[in-house]
């Protein structure tokens, strides 16, 4: 295996000529090398050359300049390497610029960004067809993904153990109109063709969605091998367990690679440029036609949309979701302001000192 197999193309060999061309001083170095970064284990990361695998880590220089966490090296990324030997681990000298961000916020009360993972052409929001299904988790999941600069597909899986699944299917392309919504079974191998439809040669697609809902079986089903451990869920209630524990892909033979990624029971939204407005379009375009501008859709009078649920054409749930999403945007919104007064009050502050008793911090890595 090489780089080729994981994406490698025209285009990213543009970006690497880019970057060299920006690095004049250092683009005679032999040793450098472009790279994939393809599982993350912590302190160190896999990737993948163009001589095959190898552990790799960033450079003491990249972790001190990148100021930003969600700027380090993350799985879907092609680096910059440069290996002393065939058997040490690399080095992480650059990021290439990413195609695409998939983001979320992280777990915990402070506000920062955790990377689910780059480059990802396509996403596959997976939901089980059993007692876990859930469309405010859905609309959330595309919220995502539109924000990340992805195409979302929706995955319904497991249908062998749903008895109504046109209504399912109806449900989802109601939250999620105009994107495709595919049915599987990967026990009864039905819906494969039609996920490989999207598995292009060359293209990144990542699957995402709650622990137990067959994200690892579809790993394996497409790749036609067991690379991913699977696991049974809870019949009493469809809860699944944490199965897959780290972000890595999978290249399937001449298509596309696979990124397989831990069940998330929680996602909190980070940032949102366009995933509201994609993902509650209907409910936006309703809104234009309040008598107020500033409408909250909470009683007041002339209100287009309490109006359109009342007439059964949008369902007060979703509506409900909607007003929790943009609460919730706007509040996290809120608190990354907070922080960044902080840090820019005590950057100054800091500065001020190290100018009084005369220490330089412009030190060279």
């Amino acid at each position: 295996m090489s780089i080729h197999e994981y994406g490698w193309s025209d285009y990213w060999n543009g970006f690497w000529n880019q970057w060299k061309q920006s690095n004049e001083e250092r683009a005679g170095d032999t040793q450098l090398r472009p790279a994939r970064l393809i599982a993350d284990y912590g302190q160190k990361v896999k990737l993948i050359t163009m001589d095959g695998e190898r552990w790799g880590a960033a450079s003491g220089k990249l972790r001190h300049t990148m100021v930003d966490p969600a700027e380090m090296p993350a799985v879907g990324d092609w680096v910059v390497i440069t290996t002393s030997d065939e058997v040490s681990d690399a080095v992480i000298h650059a990021v290439l610029p990413r195609k695409s961000q998939i983001s979320r916020q992280a777990a915990g009360f402070e506000t920062k960004e955790q990377l689910i993972a780059t480059n990802v052409d396509t996403l596959f929001l997976v939901n089980a067809l059993n007692h876990d299904f859930n469309m405010r988790r859905l609309e959330r999941y595309l919220i995502m993904a539109w924000n990340s600069g992805v195409n979302p597909v929706v995955v319904l899986s497991k249908s062998d153990l749903c008895d109504d699944v046109q209504q399912r299917v109806a449900e989802a392309e109601g939250v999620a109109p105009g994107v495709p919504v595919i049915v599987i079974s990967a026990l009864q191998n039905e819906g494969r063709e039609q996920l490989e439809a999207f598995l292009q040669p060359g293209a990144t697609v990542a699957l995402t969605g709650s622990s137990g809902s067959g994200k690892s079986t579809i790993v394996n089903w497409l790749s036609g091998a067991d690379v991913q451990l699977t696991q049974d869920v809870r019949e009493e209630d469809s809860r699944g367990r944490h199965t897959t524990t780290h972000r890595q892909l999978f290249p399937i033979a001449k298509q596309a690679v696979l990124l397989d990624t831990p069940g998330m029971r929680e996602l909190n939204l980070w940032d949102d440029s366009t995933g509201v407005a994609h993902t509650f379009a209907d409910i936006i375009e309703i809104a234009q036609q309040c008598r107020f501008a500033d409408c909250k859709h909470k009683g007041e009078a002339g209100c287009a949309v309490e109006e359109a649920i009342q007439r059964g054409e949008l369902s007060e749930s979703r509506v409900n979701n909607y007003r929790k999403m943009q609460r919730e945007l706007e509040y996290q919104a809120r608190k990354e302001a907070d922080r960044r007064r902080k840090d820019s009050r005590s950057s100054t502050t800091s500065g001020r000192r190290d100018q009084r008793s005369g220490w330089r911090r412009d030190v060279e890595w």
